[in-house]
C-alpha cells in the first residue's frame, strides 16, 4: 500500500509541476526596431486627444466609450506609422466596432 501511496504522490507532484508551465506561451520572434518604434508612436499619440473632460469615473458605458476611443486612435496612429515607413501597404478592412453609445 505505501508503494502505491508513493506513485499516487509522485503523479501528483508531477502534475503541479506540469500544471505551473501551462501558462507561459513560447517566446515569439522579437519585435524589429522598426515596429517598436511605431508601437511606441502610437502609444504617445493614443494619449494625446485629451479625453479628460468626458471622463465621468464610475460610468462603465463611458469608460467603455473612452477606452474604445483611445483603442481605435492607437491602432491608427500604428497602422499609419508602418505606412509611413513602407511597412504595411495601403488599403485594408476597416476594424469592425461593436455597436454600443459613440
Amino acid at each position: 500500500m505505501s508503494q502505491r501511496l508513493r506513485q499516487i504522490g509522485l503523479l501528483a507532484g508531477l502534475g503541479l509541476i506540469l500544471a505551473g508551465c501551462a501558462d507561459r506561451a513560447p517566446p515569439g520572434p522579437p519585435e524589429s526596431p522598426e515596429l517598436a518604434a511605431c508601437r511606441e508612436e502610437a502609444r504617445t499619440a493614443a494619449s494625446g486627444p485629451d479625453l479628460s473632460r468626458q471622463s465621468f469615473p464610475g460610468q462603465v458605458a463611458n469608460e467603455e466609450r473612452l477606452r474604445r476611443i483611445r483603442a481605435e486612435a492607437e491602432s491608427t496612429a500604428y497602422t499609419d506609422c508602418l505606412r509611413r515607413r513602407g511597412l504595411a501597404r495601403g488599403g485594408g478592412v476597416e476594424p469592425v466596432r461593436r455597436p454600443g453609445i459613440w
